[in-house]
């Protein structure tokens, strides 16, 4: 099998494999100034000579960017397939005559210090002891459906590692959530003010999902930010600020400054997990993942 088919394969395997993540496609593609980056062109050749033969498969580019790895660019890809939005990541040597998918894994003996001092910044809601061996960071959509089918395992897995504390970070996805940000700014407000009811509204948000709208959302959510305990003329006040939107965005600048392009991803203790839906990866899985990090904590 040569390595285009490998390549195939490998995206149509983590389509039947991986239930899809909540993905954004608000990024441009990169000015091309650097001749080293592939034009936007050549990259949809490519996609087309790879995909064409699937005509139920559609595709966005969502950016072309020099990656972390000198002379190594990287495309995003938005793939539209019958189970949903999917992101496609992959990888172009600087003399553009290779590509391979996946993602680059930082090397060392410690490869997620980096990571771990980045996500310093996160300082969205806390649950767990101040004085934990590991910090899980969850990038959360309050309008994602993938992050609300994650939410009983994510709860599980806190209860089952004591030694564990959970940030949720806002990373609402503007582009394809109409009422992502209205939600992150009243999960802002209400954090800045009572931690606890801030993880109920969390709860209650994904609880009733499927009855916030675009048109409805300020009532909606000052009644759950009532039904949690908190003040819902104070936080809608408080939402409405734009120091406010401009904190979510200082969080959302976090996420992409660490490369997230989906909801949810997880950070834990710095080492990447996306999705955590129980269809998508065993929670055994990643139970071990948070058990090797608290046993190995330093």
């Amino acid at each position: 099998m040569n390595r285009f088919a490998q390549f195939s394969l490998a995206v149509v395997l983590l389509f039947t494999t991986a239930a899809p993540a909540q993905t954004t496609s608000s990024a441009k593609p990169a000015a091309t100034a650097n001749t080293s980056l592939p034009s936007e062109a050549t990259v949809n050749a490519f996609l087309k000579a790879i995909f064409g033969w699937n005509q139920e498969l559609t595709w966005k580019i969502a950016d072309i960017k020099p990656s972390e790895a000198a002379g190594i660019s990287q495309a995003t890809v938005i793939l539209n397939t019958p189970r949903g939005p999917q992101t496609l990541r992959f990888f172009i040597t600087s003399d553009q005559k290779y590509a391979f998918p996946g993602e680059l894994m930082p090397f060392g003996a410690d490869p997620f210090a980096k990571t771990r001092q980045e996500l310093k910044a996160a300082d969205g809601p806390v649950e767990g002891p101040k004085d934990a061996a590991i910090t899980i960071v969850e990038f959360g959509d309050l309008e994602c459906p993938a992050c609300k089918a994650a939410q009983p395992n994510i709860t599980k897995l806190m209860q089952d590692e004591p030694k564990a504390r959970l940030i949720f970070q806002n990373y609402p996805l503007e582009s394809i959530h109409k009422w992502a940000m209205t939600g992150a700014t009243y999960l802002d407000c209400l954090a800045r003010e009572n931690n606890t009811a801030a993880w109920k509204f969390i709860a209650t948000v994904y609880d009733h999902q499927s009855e916030v709208n675009e048109q409805n959302v300020e009532q909606m959510l000052k009644g759950y930010v009532k039904e949690v305990g908190g003040n819902p003329d104070e936080v809608a006040a408080c939402a409405a600020k734009p120091e406010t939107e401009k904190r979510v965005r200082e969080a959302i600048k976090l996420g992409e400054q660490l490369d997230v392009t989906s909801t949810p991803t997880f950070f834990i203790n710095g080492r990447r997990q996306v999705g955590f839906a129980t269809n998508s990866i065993p929670y055994d899985v990643v139970k071990s993942m948070a058990d090797y990090e608290v046993a190995n904590a330093k």
